[in-house]
């Protein structure tokens, strides 16, 4: 598919929808594994952020500690806020309407949110008229991890070596580092530069609507337009950076809850093999506080240490204007 891209206007905010789509939720099931990894309780622990280094920069960094210290948002959080009801724990890395590209830090020890560097620069993603940064709250699930030595028997295709993608679609701009109970509804299966890349689509278990929103069929009830938008940011989203369009496994077609759920229960148990060193690491930092049979785990008093290490936070740079300029993707296909 051929694609014409030109910047010409500033965007502050664009983000009418298009029409609805109805998109065919099928697939099969896989079966289901038992959690293997011992997590100290957390007592319905609640969880607070520490910012180091300056925002937008590339010493910033959101670290997170439960009631006895520091923790690693990827090793312990608890996947499942409710497992019998399967509601599960969202980390919300980038808030809707903003365009920082903010992540889980893999590499380093606590695995803080950092914004992602490119070129020296740290990383905002283009406005794709007529969107503005990321159109729901993005984020990742704990304890999850898309193993890139594994063929995804779902795609074809191996995992991406991250933490699977979260799309929280509930009305509420959530803040960087939130901790959300979410309902998974469905899923989409974008293929990343040969990766697989799944994206779980969620609600906020306190969210208004949560209520009627039990599948993916439900999001198009309520979110007119919402599935249809998503397929075409995620499918154009890199263009304005010089990369082709992204592509879709199954057309672009999402998954129902239950897909949705066997593909978490999988990455989960990637995540264990990976916690438990049964899985080589590939630079991941396998530091955590809580993992009581983790070869990895390490004291409260080590994991201050490297929050204390990183440097004391400071006021935020300003945005260099271009961060709102906004581009127009022509579809050429369409006019064949």
């Amino acid at each position: 598919m051929s694609l014409i891209v030109s910047h010409v206007l500033r965007c502050h905010g664009l983000n009418k929808l298009t029409s609805s789509i109805r998109l065919v939720a099928t697939g099969t099931l896989h079966k289901s594994r038992s959690c293997l990894v011992s997590q100290e309780s957390t007592r319905n622990m609640s969880y607070t952020t520490v910012e180091r280094g300056t925002l937008n920069n590339t010493d910033y960094r959101l670290y997170f500690k439960n009631e006895d210290g520091p923790i690693s948002p990827m090793h312990d959080i608890p996947l499942y806020a409710d497992e019998a009801n399967k509601i599960v724990n969202m980390v919300v890395e980038i808030p809707r309407w903003t365009n920082a590209k903010m992540e889980i830090n893999l590499k380093e020890a606590l695995n803080p949110i950092k914004q992602d560097v490119k070129k020296g620069k740290v990383r905002f993603v283009a406005n794709c008229f007529p969107h503005h940064g990321y159109i729901w709250n993005y984020g990742a699930l704990p304890q999850t991890w898309e193993n890139p030595e594994v063929l995804d028997e779902a795609t074809g295709c191996k995992g991406d070596n991250d933490p699977i993608d979260v799309l929280e679609i509930g009305y509420r701009v959530a803040k960087r580092g939130e901790v959300l109970k979410v309902k998974i509804l469905g899923c989409v299966a974008l293929i990343d530069e040969g990766e697989t890349d799944w994206k779980i689509i969620v609600i906020d278990v306190n969210d208004p609507l949560a209520d009627q929103m039990n599948d993916v069929s439900d999001v198009d009830k309520h979110y007119p337009g919402l599935m249809k938008a998503t397929i075409e940011w995620f499918k154009i989203y890199k263009i304005p950076d010089g990369k082709p369009e992204n592509q879709f496994a199954f057309n672009g077609d999402a998954k129902p809850r239950d897909f949705a759920l066997r593909i978490v229960e999988e990455v989960n148990q990637h995540w264990q093999n990976l916690i438990k060193r049964d899985a080589p690491a590939g630079g991941i930092s396998c530091a955590n506080t809580t993992i009581a049979d983790s070869p990895y785990k390490i004291n409260v008093e080590a994991a201050e240490e490297v929050i204390n290490k990183t440097p004391e936070p400071l006021n935020a740079l300003e945005l260099d204007p271009i961060v709102d300029k906004c581009y127009f993707v022509e579809i050429l296909q369409d006019k064949l």
